[in-house]
């Protein structure tokens, strides 16, 4: 169980001794911004970072009639959140993540309790009825030792799509041009801005 008083959002594996619900207070944040303002609510997007890549998934799960699509730069999903996920509707996913990622390995991590990122790209693969294999391009940024491969899986349900960035050398970051060859700010606002 989680002992410090470090925040975090509520999203399983490390944050399973948290009793807090922070599904209701993303929804309720929702409802008042709704009242006050005139928003698209087809078109409400949840990214993070590490936990809160972790939280987005969450929110995919849990609040997904809320929840247009979905991106997370070096987050997973809790093996919670992964066992009890049931979205309503077909949902795109944006992941971009690194190989040297020390806190949430790529491969995933059965002590820390998180999936592995080509577990969670099937997942969402899977429940979104997408193509069995990806197309992916590799692109060399031999001036930054830097290699990105981009895999897209298409033909999933309502012309969505999922799709990874997965960067060689990169470590627990957020990815910036200058260092890794993409920027996930970029990545991120093409993807959302597709839906």
């Amino acid at each position: 169980a989680l002992t410090s008083s470090s925040s975090h959002w509520n999203s399983g594996a490390w944050t399973v001794g948290s009793t807090v619900d922070d599904v209701d207070f993303i929804d309720t944040v929702i409802e008042l911004v709704s009242q006050k303002y005139d928003i698209n609510i087809d078109r409400i997007y949840s990214t993070g970072m590490s936990n809160g890549g972790f939280m987005s998934y969450h929110l995919a799960c849990n609040l997904s009639t809320k929840i247009a699509a979905v991106a997370s730069v070096t987050g997973s999903m809790s093996y919670e959140t992964y066992d009890s996920c049931d979205p309503s509707h077909p949902t795109p996913v944006l992941q971009v993540h690194g190989t040297l990622d020390g806190l949430v390995p790529f491969d995933g991590s059965s002590v820390l309790r998180m999936k592995s990122i080509n577990d969670v790209m099937e997942y969402w693969r899977s429940y979104n009825s997408c193509d069995l294999e990806p197309e992916t391009s590799v692109t060399d940024y031999f001036n930054i030792g830097m290699s990105v491969e981009h895999s897209t899986y298409s033909n999933c349900l309502n012309s969505i799509q999922v799709e990874l960035y997965k960067i060689e050398g990169m470590q627990h970051d957020w990815a910036r041009e200058n260092n890794h060859g993409i920027s996930a700010t970029e990545k991120i606002w093409d993807f959302f801005n597709t839906y």
